[in-house]
């Protein structure tokens, strides 16, 4: 069992900057993926990025590009993702999750966290 638990959410002004942190455990940690994604309401959750088990060549969405930035730490058992240039569409549940691989698609994953709110307002 992998228990995966979300920080870092909160309300911030467009243009700002977030920092959400996943520290998972109960499982080897180091060797899966680990991706975030979002949900609005009524809507399905969106794939936002993704990093492999080294932290090599992480995977970003298009909408996040140049904005976002995903790192891991593999000795705290935690993934970051460093949020800049907020905007109010980026408004969501992020949710952080782990697989066996990068994937951008839901299904590869296995486990989920419980998700942070983030707010940005224009």
């Amino acid at each position: 069992q992998v228990q995966l638990v979300e920080s870092g959410g909160g309300l911030v002004q467009a243009g700002g900057s977030l920092r959400l942190s996943c520290a998972a455990s109960g499982r080897t940690f180091t060797r899966h993926a680990m991706a975030w994604f979002r949900q609005t309401p009524g809507k399905e959750r969106r794939f936002v990025a993704a990093i492999s088990w080294n932290g090599g060549n992480p995977l970003y969405a298009d909408f996040v590009k140049g904005r976002f930035t995903l790192s891991r730490d593999n000795a705290k058992n935690t993934v970051y993702l460093q949020m800049s240039s907020l905007e109010a569409e980026d408004t969501a549940v992020y949710y952080c999750a782990t697989g066996s691989k990068v994937a951008f698609v839901e299904s590869e994953y296995n486990y989920w966290g419980q998700g942070t709110q983030v707010t940005v307002s224009s």
